[in-house]
């Protein structure tokens, strides 16, 4: 636990960082901060937060730098203060309801992410494996031939024609859909397993059938996988914290990494805000990076939309844009709907 001076002390030395790229001395915080403190005062303070793990020198007669501990601790100030997540969240909601392209309102958050705060801009929508089924309809076309149609909770309507073994008459569609739609409101990468059986065990009779069904459906709902757009990596280039081409190079490469990529957004469920800083991530080529980004589920799915850059992240500014940039997208989606 630290006292109220402390964490002044911690908050302005973040800051100065943030702003300046410098290590800060006590005579910086108190000119600038502190200016009731002496700089003997807070010098003192620096050498017990050192010790604590909130501050750290990069050599022995250096001011000092957040550790990822002193990060930490300034970023959930932020969020206490600017309280960000839940108009980013429930904008990302109201799009993920809306459905109509909505891959490419992601892709444009990436890319207007990277360009709005000179970082990298990132977006993920979490494969449709994981929706809600809730329910199914077969509509008789004609011979052998029936409009499959499947909703999942949240509204979403997959259709396909499809070609059956037989000819079915409605009513025994219609039994079919009555077997299916008891399983409304599982998702159906739990049920999915299990179906085949239980239904093939109770219409024996229409055997291939049923399971000619139960494969499109799969067929709609399992197949993609999590979808993640990346915007410009060109801005990074600039920053003082990627002036060393090791570390530019590691984070380009888990940026081009899939499956890094795929776990980073699988860590994002903590909260509708989340906030990833330094040692926090385990994750090679992200120990010295940090994330943020806003998550939103609707309908069964998850969708991520946030920004990678360094642990001197800008975070207000950061946590404002990913906002912003929702705001201005959900904007543009009315306004084409108006049309």
């Amino acid at each position: 636990m630290i006292t109220e001076r402390q964490l002044e002390v911690v908050l302005s030395v973040v800051y100065e960082y943030i702003k300046s790229g410098e290590t800060v001395g006590s005579r910086t915080v108190s000119r600038r901060y502190l200016t009731g403190r002496s700089s003997a005062t807070i010098r003192n303070e620096m050498s017990d937060l050192e010790d604590l793990g909130f501050l750290r020198q990069t050599h022995a007669s250096s001011g000092r730098i957040p550790t990822t501990q002193g990060y930490r601790l300034y970023v959930n100030s932020v969020l206490q203060r600017v309280n960000s997540a839940g108009p980013s969240v429930k904008l990302l909601k109201k799009m993920m309801e809306h459905r109509q392209g909505l891959e490419k309102v992601l892709e444009s958050a990436s890319e207007m992410l990277s360009r709005v705060s000179d970082y990298v801009g990132i977006a993920a929508i979490t494969p449709l494996d994981t929706v809600r089924f809730h329910h199914v309809s077969f509509v008789r076309m004609c011979e052998r031939q029936v409009l499959l149609l499947v909703v999942l909770q949240g509204g979403l309507v997959h259709q396909k024609f499809i070609d059956m073994p037989v000819d079915m008459t409605q009513e025994d569609l219609d039994e079919l859909a009555s077997k299916l739609n008891r399983f409304s409101g599982r998702a159906w990468s739990e049920i999915k397993k299990t179906l085949k059986g239980k239904l093939l065990d109770e219409i024996g009779r229409y055997h291939e059938e049923c399971s000619k069904a139960v494969l499109e459906i799969d067929a709609m709902l399992g197949a993609p996988q999590t979808k993640i757009f990346t915007g410009s990596f060109s801005h990074i280039m600039n920053l003082q914290d990627f002036q060393d081409l090791g570390r530019i190079k590691a984070l380009c490469s888990f940026l081009e990494e899939e499956e890094n990529m795929e776990k980073l957004v699988d860590r994002c469920s903590i909260d509708e805000m989340n906030i990833m800083i330094g040692d926090e991530n385990e994750l090679p080529g992200m120990e010295r990076s940090a994330l943020v980004a806003a998550t939103g589920e609707a309908g069964g799915q998850k969708a991520v939309v946030g920004v990678i850059g360094p642990e001197r992240m800008d975070y207000e500014k950061v946590i404002t844009a990913i906002d912003g940039v929702l705001r201005k997208l959900d904007s543009e989606s009315g306004e084409r709907g108006e049309e």
